[in-house]
């Protein structure tokens, strides 16, 4: 009798437990699931999308072997691990009388082209800078071929060639014979526009724009009412700068730069 008795009295208080346990189990459910829900949101936002990776720059310097070889300033886009990024477009940077390609280096140019995922190839014309004179480049078609043998060489594809003053000697044969090979022409008061008939201006295609100083009333402006005479041009008319004007005023020149790049993607 006692042993039923016991036996009675332990199923009571297990049954009781059982009772008391599951009472108590919503609460227990609420106070254990709430932190594991803000791991989890914690968890979503850790897992958000990472920002674009941050395009950096290498700058490398050559020459080319020929006549004459061709000493150049090259600057590429590249990822952080230091991989080359396909460039978006190749620009190929000539200079005016007084300087060299290095002037493109100092003026920050090369690195803002690389930056925004452009190539920038700048070349120191015969007889200036590191490559030397040649007696072979004394016609324009010379100077075509040169032009050419520069940007085969160095693989250019989709060039965009920016072309001040005294290069407009080879910019502006290239751009009338060549001008299908070029994605855009960036001419800042380049010598030689007045050789060339309107019907010839008219012909070519080529996206260009027209940088010129406001102080420039020989060269820049003259340059500038020939230039006009091509069908897809705009005009950045700099104020208060001179004839090198992207000298004056590189903040306002670069921008123009970047703006007109963007339109040929």
């Amino acid at each position: 009798m006692n042993f039923l008795r016991n036996r009675l009295v332990i199923l009571g208080l297990v049954l009781s437990a059982t009772i008391l346990l599951y009472l108590l189990l919503p609460s227990i459910r609420h106070g254990g699931m709430e932190p594991s829900l803000d791991v989890k949101k914690m968890g979503l936002a850790a897992a958000s999308p990472p920002p674009a990776p941050t395009i950096n720059m290498s700058i490398r310097t050559g020459q080319l072997p020929g006549d004459p070889p061709l000493f150049f300033r090259e600057a590429l886009p590249i990822d952080a691990s230091g991989r080359q990024i396909l460039p978006r477009l190749q620009v190929v940077l000539l200079h005016g009388q007084a300087f060299s390609s290095k002037t493109w280096e100092e003026l920050g140019t090369l690195a803002l082209l690389a930056t925004n995922g452009f190539q920038a190839l700048a070349m120191d014309l015969p007889g200036f800078g590191n490559s030397p004179d040649s007696d072979a480049l004394k016609s324009d078609q010379n100077r075509v071929d040169l032009l050419q043998r520069f940007m085969e060489s160095l693989g250019v594809r989709t060039a965009v060639l920016l072309s001040p003053s005294m290069s407009g000697h080879y910019s502006l044969p290239f751009l009338f014979k060549h001008s299908t090979l070029l994605h855009g022409y960036i001419p800042i008061a380049p010598v030689g526009t007045r050789n060339y008939t309107p019907q010839q201006y008219q012909n070519i295609q080529t996206p260009t724009l027209i940088v010129y100083g406001a102080l420039d009333t020989n060269l820049g402006a003259q340059s500038h009412k020939n230039l006009m005479q091509l069908p897809r041009h705009t005009v950045v008319k700099l104020e208060g700068a001179r004839h090198a004007c992207y000298m004056d005023k590189p903040t306002e020149f670069h921008q123009a730069l970047l703006d007109f790049l963007s339109k040929l993607q």
